[in-house]
């Protein structure tokens, strides 16, 4: 059995908690409403940036976003369509889009 830090057990009873207290539903929802209005895609911090401007959270920190869009990816509703830099940070970012799934693509 691997032995724990100190301090470990009350740092991951304090991440299950904020975990549990997220309304997943409601912030999926709206992370999809900003995608449907941004088609070509944003970065995570870019999503919570716009989550901020509409009042959905207190401040654009990407974290809001990030984990559900992380799992909106595993459930097959949005998908990463490329990489660009991030204004905010300067370091190499995923654009992440909603997935189209009914996307007739058709050669001309």
């Amino acid at each position: 059995m691997e032995k724990r830090r100190y301090g470990q057990d009350i740092t991951l009873e304090n991440r299950a908690e904020a975990h549990d207290k997220v309304d997943k539903a409601k912030r999926y929802k709206q992370i999809k409403q900003i995608l449907q209005t941004y088609p070509w895609g944003l970065t995570a911090k870019e999503v919570a940036a716009v989550m901020c401007h509409r009042g959905y959270i207190p401040f654009a920190e990407r974290n809001f976003a990030a984990p559900r869009l992380t799992e909106m990816c595993e459930r097959g509703e949005v998908e990463p369509v490329g990489k660009k830099i991030c204004e905010f940070t300067g370091k190499k970012v995923t654009v992440y889009a909603l997935r189209r799934v009914n996307e007739v693509r058709t050669a001309l």
